[in-house]
């Protein structure tokens, strides 16, 4: 398999570990448990439970391959604090014509959270902020046409 590096934040970081040791531990024992207590049941042809207590075990190890290759090869973002060339780990204020100021946090793919200000790097918007200063406009190519930002800070 080809790791791509991922770009995280230190929070970001925290939390797939926190959640990678919990799949390991806590979950593991879970669904043992409940594969367990699925076979005991008697008859195995016909089954639901053990059904989807082995769908449950299969959606926990693929979570937790997919977390340890994630954070195989990891590189930490770390807060800018001024700067005003936008690059990875910026905070963004843009606004589109007359509307209302958005703030965004420009990070790797692997937590985004648009609604939370959060948007990866490799994402039309952020593909088209990355490398411009406050002052600048970009144009992003979007399913209804073309936007334009003015930025109006970067953090």
């Amino acid at each position: 398999m080809n790791t791509q590096t991922a770009y995280l934040t230190r929070e970001g970081y925290e939390k797939l570990c926190q959640e990678l040791e919990h799949l390991r531990t806590t979950r593991r024992q879970q669904v043992a448990r409940r594969l367990h207590e699925a076979l005991s049941e008697g008859d195995v042809l016909e089954n639901a439970e053990l059904e989807a207590a082995r769908n449950e075990q299969a959606f926990v190890e693929g979570r937790i391959m997919e977390l340890e290759a994630l954070l195989a090869d990891v590189e930490i973002i770390e807060e800018t604090e001024g700067g005003d060339v936008i690059k990875l780990g910026s905070r963004v204020t843009i606004v589109e014509g007359n509307g209302a100021p958005e703030t965004y946090h420009i990070i790797g793919s692997a937590e985004t959270a648009p609604s939370e200000g959060k948007i990866s790097y490799e994402s039309p918007l952020g593909k088209a902020l990355m490398g411009h200063r406050a002052g600048d406009e970009v144009t992003v190519n979007a399913p209804g046409g073309l936007l334009v930002f003015r930025i109006i800070r970067v953090q």
